[in-house]
């Protein structure tokens, strides 16, 4: 089994951390993404940085690797934050709703889920169109 892509640097400065990673995440290195976040809340840390200037590829095995640990840190009153992602992920992090883990977003509290209250009933009712119809107007 090849050695994993993926190199993983830790900066601590007191109570924060960055953690700049560089390569691909995917199967075979997400280990060493999720070891290294779990590492830095078991040492007390209290403000992860990731900094993904340099990775350049990452599938959902490492977007799962964080959005545990930034669940795992909101629970221990700690902050993850995501900085510089390439395009591709930054996408992947639009499309899923994740955004709140890239620095300067909101992160939702553990258990808010947002909930759609109807304001009533619909004003207008819009009948089905087929889309089979051999009428073309």
């Amino acid at each position: 089994m090849p050695l994993p892509q993926l190199a993983v640097y830790r900066h601590d400065q007191g109570d924060r951390t960055l953690i700049a990673l560089a390569g691909e995440i995917d199967l075979d290195s997400v280990p060493l993404v999720r070891t290294a976040l779990e590492r830095c809340l078991r040492d007390g840390i209290r403000s992860i940085d990731v900094d993904l200037t340099t990775v350049s590829f990452c599938e959902c095995s490492g977007l799962n690797a964080f959005l545990r640990a930034s669940q795992q840190a909101t629970s221990a009153g700690k902050t993850l934050r995501l900085h510089r992602p390439p395009a591709m992920l930054a996408r992947m992090l639009d499309l899923t709703g994740c955004g709140f883990l890239l620095l300067g977003q909101a992160s939702p509290s553990l258990g808010d889920t947002p909930a759609v209250v109807p304001s009533g009933p619909p004003r207008a009712s819009v009948p089905p169109v087929s889309a089979l119809s051999a009428d073309t107007g």
